[in-house]
């Protein structure tokens, strides 16, 4: 299955950053058909967003040590087929580039044989002790965006 990115990128941006991780839904994310209930994907791809975040050093409390919170503004889900109980599933999680103040992740969901499961995308801002939401990039988050786009970024993993 080819897929269209849910976020546009311009030539002159850098790739996105990526981080995977391979899970089992337990027995109690199951719906009463012996699927997983659709509302534990938010819990998956939050996994994923905290995995990214760890290994580049843009966590939630990365943000939030510096006055920061980065609040869900949007959140996707489209379904291709059901995961099931006790199966392993491989999450690849993408964060975009963008020049705003905001992060943009894309989520992919494929089973162990490749296949593509589920797919979606989440939109966090940026807001200060405030609670106004942030125009410009906090500073060392525009830092950790000048390495990324000259590629420099390391993974702290």
């Amino acid at each position: 299955m080819v897929c269209k990115p849910y976020f546009k990128q311009n030539c002159q941006d850098p790739k996105p950053l990526n981080c995977a991780i391979t899970f089992s839904p337990r027995f109690s994310e199951l719906d009463p058909m012996n699927i997983v209930w659709h509302g534990n994907y938010a819990v998956y791809f939050e996994q994923g967003r905290l995995a990214l975040g760890k290994k580049y050093g843009i966590g939630y409390m990365d943000f939030y040590r510096r006055g920061i919170t980065i609040p869900l503004k949007q959140m996707h889900f489209d379904y291709m087929q059901p995961l099931e109980f006790e199966k392993t599933y491989r999450l690849e999680t993408f964060l975009h580039w963008n020049e705003a103040a905001r992060l943009d992740f894309e989520f992919c969901i494929y089973n162990d044989s490749g296949a593509l499961m589920t797919r979606g995308y989440s939109v966090q801002l940026m807001i200060d002790k405030e609670k106004e939401i942030l125009v410009n990039k906090p500073d060392f988050f525009e830092e950790i965006c000048r390495k990324w786009k000259s590629g420099g970024l390391q993974p702290f993993l």
